[in-house]
């Protein structure tokens, strides 16, 4: 599993030009599924990234995680993190997870984000989405449950 998670001020997801979620302050996270992930793998994962300390403080050091500033989230399926770019030019995707597996996983993880973050938002699972973000920082962080959890 990987999550490419980015600290923004403000983010939404559209889906043939109709907004479909928005956040504030949070984080957007795109999440990419294998099919040797598993809940266990996804709980791992999603207490990481919950208590990632990549806010700042009143001294301005990136000490809180998202909890401590009410910080909401945006979740979005993307395959294309698991795209192999070894040979040739056009990525292959073998190694992403079974499409009816992966929507499993993802709205299990939508599902625990949301008893412990007062709002999440999400894309649509398989359709083509345009995201709009304003990453604060930058700030990006990639999380991958080869080094995470295994």
């Amino acid at each position: 599993m990987k999550f490419v998670i980015q600290r923004v001020e403000k983010a939404s997801v559209s889906v043939e030009e109709k907004v479909v979620g928005s956040i504030k302050h949070g984080f957007v996270v795109f999440v990419g599924v294998c099919d040797s992930d598993s809940y266990e793998i996804a709980d791992k994962m999603i207490n990481k990234m919950l208590h990632l300390r990549i806010f700042s403080d009143e001294n301005g050091k990136t000490n809180l995680d998202l909890k401590s500033v009410n910080g909401e989230l945006l979740i979005i399926s993307q395959f294309t993190l698991y795209a192999d770019c070894r040979k040739g030019n056009r990525p292959s995707f073998t190694k992403a997870g079974n499409p009816q597996f992966a929507n499993e996983m993802y709205e299990y993880i939508l599902k625990k984000c949301s008893e412990e973050v007062s709002h999440v938002a999400s894309g649509v699972f398989g359709e083509h989405m345009d995201i709009s973000l304003v990453n604060s920082g930058p700030f990006t962080i990639v999380l991958d449950s080869d080094e995470i959890c295994r």
